[in-house]
């Protein structure tokens, strides 16, 4: 169940991602995160309502909650606003960084401790990350002057939190819990800005001309994080964030087959490492 589950977190990051940066570009960063976090809010409520007296009632829950969707809403303004202004070839490296960053916390904090081979895979699905997503191999030095890149760094070590934490408040109370506490959270928030910077008649005129990409990007978004809360529960934190972060190879295999990109070398071998690497990890954690 927590491969399947990371595997559709996978899928749905994939295609998630895309239609952010459709959105942020064409609406704006609060507009597209208030419709994303709107659906999952109104969605989730029925699931979760008989449980929200109990953890009322724990305090401790309660801050664990809170502080988690504090952490992914700053996350996600960084991120969309790196994937608005930034070349997704110079984003998505940076990116990548999630991943080391998630397995150390959950090493050090929760003490995840995984097998010699299990870390090797996970070392190899970061490798091919970065080689997929890296056009030129010197990336580095166009870094320096992209805009994006100094948000992407911020959003980077956010995201690396906010998936520890995630995976943590899944444990503690329930994935849909958590999922429907930080959507409501940010919707509660994004009402707010969009309320007090007079943007209400531009959101309105949004959803009646874009109901198509709003409502795509908020069911893909949302099942995307359900995926990944449900998958902690069975896998190492560790390991379900090498499987669901390879979305950014499952972006350029979409672009090879639909879009008839071509891509370097490196970046081949980049794919083949993260498919490879992710299909042993999935068949030796099921073991």
């Amino acid at each position: 169940m927590g491969i399947s589950f990371a595997f559709l977190a996978l899928v749905s990051w994939g295609v998630g991602d895309f239609l952010i940066q459709k959105s942020a570009r064409r609406f704006g960063n609060w507009q597209a995160l208030f419709f994303i976090t709107a659906l999952g809010t109104i969605v989730l409520f029925p699931f979760i309502a008989k449980d929200l007296p109990v953890v009322w009632a724990n305090s401790k829950e309660l801050i664990l909650l809170t502080a988690t969707s504090a952490v992914i809403f700053l996350a996600a303004l960084f991120d969309f606003q790196a994937l608005k202004v930034g070349k997704i070839s110079v984003i998505e490296p940076v990116f990548a960084l999630e991943v080391p960053l998630t397995a150390l916390l959950a090493g050090f904090v929760l003490n995840e401790h995984l097998s010699l081979i299990q870390i090797c895979l996970v070392v190899l699905v970061i490798l091919g990350i970065f080689l997929v997503s890296t056009k030129h191999l010197k990336f580095y030095k166009e870094m320096r002057w992209e805009t994006g890149v100094k948000f992407a760094l911020l959003a980077t070590v956010g995201m690396g939190l906010t998936n520890f934490l995630v995976g943590v408040s899944s444990r503690t109370t329930d994935p849909l819990m958590i999922n429907w506490f930080f959507s409501l959270f940010m919707f509660g928030a994004c009402l707010l800005y969009l309320t007090l910077s007079g943007e209400w008649e531009k959101t309105l005129g949004n959803w009646h001309t874009e109901k198509r990409l709003i409502l795509s990007v908020g069911i893909i978004d949302n099942m995307a994080w359900i995926a990944y809360a449900y998958s902690v529960l069975y896998l190492p934190i560790a390991i379900a964030v090498s499987i669901s972060e390879s979305y950014i190879a499952l972006a350029a295999l979409l672009g090879i087959f639909l879009n008839h990109e071509k891509l370097k070398k490196h970046q081949y071998l980049g794919l083949i490492i993260t498919v490879v690497a992710v299909v042993v990890l999935a068949r030796i954690t099921e073991m």
